[in-house]
């Protein structure tokens, strides 16, 4: 589960930065209703006291979970360790931490597993490993949120292409991370839910948005699934 790319560390955030400028806004905006929505839509009270941020990158998400979940302690894994140093530097605390991916199985277990972005890097034969290892990762009840980009949402492939690091990764469909997930071991909770249908110049429509996250045209999307 290698990627050079992301050694890259300050110019990944930049080259992602000038992908997601297509629809007029900046990552944060992205990752930040990721967030939310997964937050509303997790069982209510339910608060996870250890989370994983798988292929954390730069650490921002990171942030945003502790911030998002109080009083949890937040552990992103990657295997970049250039990325690793930069997150610690600018988010590092004693509740958000930083580690090797090879360290997953010291730091388990997990209540909670979010992942973002991460699995059309992955080869498609390495994805079976990957939900395996974060299966072994979670405690009994424990949440993965697995999101991806969109292969059916035309803007989604246009945003890919004009992102070097992205332009020839294997996107998976809602349908492919359903089963995997399931082959995985977890039982599906809920519905996949999309996101991201509408650009800024004309987010007077995002209104309606709630309303149409069973609609699989969203520019990203969401499966949830549990450790029985």
């Amino acid at each position: 589960m290698s990627e050079t790319l992301f050694d890259l560390s300050e110019q990944y955030e930049e080259m992602l930065r000038m992908g997601v400028s297509l629809s007029g806004e900046d990552p944060s905006y992205f990752m930040g209703a990721r967030v939310d929505d997964l937050r509303r839509n997790l069982p209510r009270a339910w608060n996870p006291s250890r989370i994983l941020d798988f292929g954390c990158g730069t650490g921002e998400t990171a942030a945003h979970l502790a911030k998002t979940f109080p009083g949890s302690t937040v552990v992103g894994v990657d295997t970049s360790e250039n990325a690793l140093e930069l997150a610690k530097q600018r988010h590092g605390t004693p509740g958000i931490r930083f580690t090797v991916l090879e360290s997953l199985e010291d730091e388990a277990p997990f209540d909670l597993c979010y992942v973002n972005g991460v699995f059309h890097h992955i080869e498609p034969p390495e994805r079976p490993a990957a939900v395996r290892a974060i299966f072994k990762s979670l405690a009994p009840g424990g949440h993965f949120a697995l999101f991806e980009n969109n292969p059916w949402n035309p803007g989604t492939r246009m945003v890919m292409r004009r992102i070097p690091f992205d332009r020839d990764a294997v996107t998976l469909s809602h349908l492919e991370t359903r089963t995997l997930l399931r082959q995985g071991g977890f039982k599906i909770s809920g519905s996949t839910r999309f996101l991201f249908y509408f650009p800024r110049f004309i987010r007077f429509m995002r209104i309606i948005e709630p309303a149409l996250t069973g609609l699989p045209l969203g520019a990203q999307y969401y499966v949830t699934g549990v450790k029985p």
